[in-house]
């Protein structure tokens, strides 16, 4: 088995992030964790994977030079000549 388990501190640690985040997160229900115990937060490392990827941002895509220039020239052809 190559599953590791760490408590709130360690993942924090881990991800460099505040244990108080991810404690939240956990409370909240955003982030998936398992409870041992009388409610004690443990995350294992396929977890800590699963929160980087819901934490992920997508990069957003800014139009390039060249499609406002496209789009600048098909406007251009389209108006009526004077």
């Amino acid at each position: 088995m190559d599953l590791e388990f760490f408590e709130p501190a360690e993942a924090a640690a881990l991800m460099r992030c505040t244990e108080a985040w991810l404690r939240d997160g956990a409370a909240t229900g955003r982030f998936p964790h398992t409870c041992w115990g009388k409610g004690k937060i443990i995350f294992t490392s396929e977890h800590i994977l699963e929160i980087a990827r819901l934490s992920e941002v997508p990069a957003q895509v800014a139009p390039t030079a060249a499609a406002r220039l496209i789009g600048t020239r098909a406007k251009g052809r389209l108006s009526p000549v004077n």
